[in-house]
């Protein structure tokens, strides 16, 4: 079996974020695709815009998915390393591959995924890296909010 396309994919989720930013939310954006490449799903994290901490971009692309049979032949690509929250997502309904545009702005759950049989692919891309991070640097509150730090505590 042929390698997906993974930066085609990611096209997709990048995309998702820019939409996200455009609308004034936190630019993080993911796409459930199945193996053969069909999209079955995209979404951008929407917590600000619908005030919902649940709406991240994976659980959006998720929903938007819809129910599938089976979700281990599928490929959720996120721009961002997925929080441990997306990371039991992954787990839960067993997705058996997570493509990430980028692990530096956060290191979230996906070695935890590998090490429990996800195959997980980082490819470092430099717009991802970017744009996310230039938005953290400019709105550092919303960002620990979003990731569940409480600065007054120092941690969870």
């Amino acid at each position: 079996m042929t390698t997906p396309d993974y930066r085609a994919m990611l096209a997709v989720a990048v995309a998702e974020a820019r939409q996200g930013l455009a609308e004034g939310g936190i630019p993080i954006g993911a796409a459930l695709f199945a193996r053969d490449g069909t999209l079955l799903g995209s979404g951008h994290n929407r917590r600000i815009q619908e005030g919902d901490p649940s709406v991240h971009g994976e659980t959006d692309a998720f929903r938007k998915a819809g129910r599938q049979r089976s979700y281990r032949d599928t490929i959720m690509v996120t721009t961002l390393s997925p929080c441990w929250y997306c990371s039991g997502l992954v787990r839960q309904f067993g997705i058996g591959t997570v493509v990430m545009g980028e692990s530096v702005n956060f290191h979230g759950g996906h070695d935890w995924l590998r090490e429990h049989g996800v195959d997980v692919v980082d490819l470092a891309d430099p717009e991802c890296i970017a744009m996310l991070g230039n938005w953290i640097a400019a709105h550092p509150e919303v960002w620990h909010e979003d990731i569940g730090e409480d600065d007054d505590c120092g941690g969870h």
